[in-house]
């Protein structure tokens, strides 16, 4: 057996389960990750709107937009990196794996990155258990 270089972190297992994933269900990466991505595109869209209007409203809209639309390029890939992300920079995470969609919701539109990093990863386990 392999030993991989985060195998001594206490999410190690979850990494892990995130890396195999991705290898097996691609497809279910990428649209877990573009409906992630519509969501923080809304949620920034939302707040953005309550503190413009008219062109600077049109401003904020367009480059709110491409910000998301360019950071959703190979999803698949993004999504599963966010989520190994947030297992190695935060110890006590992955419970967020197991929690309801509509928790992570809240969570994201407070700004949580962890719940922001690791929708995709709950989605597709929830899926795929």
């Amino acid at each position: 057996m392999t030993t991989t270089a985060w195998a001594h972190l206490p999410n190690a297992a979850h990494v892990d389960w995130v890396l195999a994933s991705l290898k097996k269900n691609t497809e279910k990466w990428s649209a877990a990750r573009g409906a992630a991505w519509d969501a923080a595109r809304d949620a920034a869209l939302d707040a953005v709107q309550g503190a413009a209007r008219g062109a600077a409203w049109d401003a904020a809209r367009y480059a709110a937009w491409n910000a998301t639309r360019y950071a959703a390029r190979d999803k698949a890939r993004n999504a599963a990196w966010g989520a190994v992300i947030a297992l190695i920079a935060w110890d006590d995470c992955a419970y967020m794996l197991e929690l309801p969609e509509d928790v992570l919701k809240v969570l994201r539109a407070v700004g949580n990155q962890q719940a922001i990093l690791l929708s995709a990863a709950a989605n597709i386990l929830k899926e795929t258990s």
